[in-house]
């Protein structure tokens, strides 16, 4: 530019720019660095940011006008360039929303830097200067990729050609797993059964199944171990998360958890199940869906079933999300993409398989079914999405469906209680709770709190229910209910709404009168008579916990893989000791059998020897 026309043209304004950059920069960073359970906030405040510079530069920057039109045309012609060429887990992430979400904030940054750099030199360097910075900060992210990420929005970001842990679990030919085949010489693989439709609840005895074959063409149940470490599915026998008479030692610095052993695993946020020497869970390998069966004592794999199909998306990873459940000497699984599946515990032969989501006309939940199998009596009971459906625990013909929930996605399993003295199925669907009868799903009562439900219900000490919904603008609560059996019929009636166990995916804990859960990413107390607040304290993430009642302990698995031992009094929050256990992002329930101590997520899973307390 001439000198002339530079003396003429007036200064840039920078200092609203270089402010709105620096503030960016402090609560995109500072506020998860200093407030994890408020990082959602870091991440809009991001984009605010980013929002703040650009109107900076279109009304307070004294820039040329075609400078100031051409920016904003360049950042918007650059994100749609970009799109089209960032790996999936981007283009997908956040529901659609995550290039801009990752890109705009550094973009901002970059374009402050840029203005504050050039404003001395020629308009023609300035513009061309101005063009390769914004394409360069849109394209530079087609150079990565995304395993996911927490509750608190941290992304796992890596290279693009950097190799996922499940592509190296892949490549290590020693952590191949054997399959059923070559565990009993006579197991054979069931062809899938036609898709035939399942019976409405209280309408009769379910139709003949044209895929149902006599039990002596199926290979034979092996005889269940026994044993006294055993640990039955999802959070235990009682699916409540509680661990009854086992008492460890709390000193952890003079007895520490023991690594029994350490092996990798496919990714999935199944947790275990525990029948004698072996333990139970779930994973994704390549194209495969896997259930496997590993020694308790060793970690080595004792058979695997592979289902050819793979559930993905960007926000959780791969793999499957329910856990298997034991019963009559059989292990029932249901798969991320509706597969439902009964093997032989003991080898892994295939009883029979059934495609739930195509038999209840339900699709794919946008993060993949979730409800692990509940077996109750004869019959295995699945949540597809907030829609119940019943199966022969033996021969996998249809029993029943339960009332459809198709208003929003569910992701909470069936849950077996005693409410004022009847047996019933209890389940949180998009419409709200309800129990019905584990005979035929007739509808015995059902309450209305609408949201998208993930956690499971819990019996509160006087026979209330205590349940939890998230709401399609991200509000969270927890209810409590009484529900009641009369002369009128079922009543299930609000006792109160809290909003002080705010927590997405981590289930509830009731123990002596109180709730325990985390609020956000911090451990709370909740008094089941008030749903007022006792404490909060300890942050750890989404993390899971299960209840040593016998010690008045929780013992929590934080999002990071750390293990604590937390009081489970209402006094105050107590943290009597934190170890390492895990790398990377947990979400997977622990499980405790015995002295041993299980945990996983997505990518390894580890046993510890537990010490026990002397009497």
């Amino acid at each position: 530019m001439p000198a002339e026309a530079a003396a003429v043209r007036p200064r840039l304004r920078l200092w609203p720019g270089v402010a709105a950059a620096g503030l960016l920069i402090l609560i995109r960073l500072g506020l998860p660095a200093f407030w994890p359970d408020q990082s959602v906030f870091g991440v809009l405040g991001g984009l605010a940011g980013a929002a703040a510079i650009i109107a900076w530069w279109l009304f307070l920057s004294r820039a040329p006008w075609i400078e100031r039109l051409g920016a904003v045309v360049l950042i918007v012609a650059g994100l749609a360039a970009t799109w089209p060429f960032v790996h999936v887990s981007i283009s997908t992430g956040a529901m659609g929303g995550l290039l801009p979400l990752l890109a705009l904030p550094p973009l901002g940054v970059a374009f402050v830097a840029w203005a504050v750099a050039t404003e001395r030199l020629s308009a023609g360097t300035r513009r061309a200067t101005m063009a390769a910075t914004i394409l360069l900060a849109c394209g530079a992210w087609t150079l990565a990729k995304t395993g996911g990420f927490s509750t608190n929005f941290d992304n796992d970001l890596m290279w693009r050609w950097s190799q996922t842990p499940e592509e190296r679990l892949l490549a290590d030919q020693a952590a191949a797993l054997p399959p059923a085949q070559t565990a009993v010489a006579n197991a054979r693989a069931v062809p899938a059964p036609p898709v035939i439709p399942l019976p409405v609840a209280g309408t009769g005895a379910a139709p003949a199944d044209p895929a149902a074959t006599e039990s002596d063409e199926r290979p034979a149940v092996s005889e269940p171990r026994k044993t006294q470490a055993e640990w039955s599915g999802f959070r235990g026998p009682g699916r409540d998360g509680v661990v009854r008479g086992v008492r460890i030692d709390t000193d952890w610095t003079a007895s520490p958890p023991a690594l029994l052993w350490r092996r990798a695993v496919g990714p999935g946020w199944s947790s275990f199940a525990v029948q004698g020497d072996l333990i139970y869970t779930q994973e994704q390998r390549g194209e495969d869906e896997i259930v496997a069966a590993y020694n308790l004592a060793t970690g080595k794999p004792v058979w695997s079933h592979a289902d050819g199909v793979r559930f993905w998306e960007s926000n959780g990873g791969a793999g499957p999300r329910a856990t298997p459940t034991l019963g009559h000497g059989r292990v029932y699984t249901f798969g991320a993409t509706g597969v439902l599946n009964a093997l032989d515990a003991a080898t892994g032969a295939v009883l029979w398989s059934r495609d739930v989501a195509a038999e209840t006309q339900t699709r794919t939940p946008m993060w993949g079914f979730s409800g692990s199998p509940l077996v109750i009596d004869d019959a295995v009971v699945i949540a597809a999405s907030g829609t119940l459906a019943a199966y022969d625990a033996a021969t996998g013909t249809p029993r029943w469906t339960g009332p459809r929930s198709d208003e929003i996605e569910s992701y909470s399993s069936p849950q077996r209680m005693t409410i004022d003295g009847v047996e019933q199925i209890v389940l949180l669907s998009g419409s709200g709770a309800s129990g019905v009868a584990p005979a035929d799903g007739r509808l015995l009562w059902q309450h209305a709190m609408p949201g998208s439900p993930i956690l499971q219900p819990a019996l509160t000490p006087d026979g209330g229910l205590l349940i939890h919904q998230m709401s399609a603008d991200g509000g969270m609560a927890i209810r409590r209910l009484a529900v009641a059996h009369g002369p009128a019929g079922w009543t299930a009636e609000e006792r109160w709404t809290s909003t002080a166990l705010k927590t997405m995916s981590s289930d509830l804990i009731v123990h002596n009168g109180y709730a325990y859960g985390f609020d956000g990413s911090i451990m709370a107390c909740v008094d089941l008579a008030t749903g007022k607040r006792e404490w909060k304290g300890g942050r750890y993430g989404s993390g899971q916990a299960v209840l040593l009642p016998d010690l008045d302990v929780l013992l929590v698995l934080s999002e990071e893989g750390e293990l604590a031992l937390v009081s489970a009094t209402p006094g105050a929050f107590k943290e009597l000791a934190k170890v390492p256990a895990l790398d990377g992002k947990t979400w997977n329930h622990p499980v405790l059998a015995g002295d041993i101590l299980l945990v996983r997520n997505g990518s390894e899973m580890a046993a510890f020897r537990m010490t026990l307390e002397r009497r």
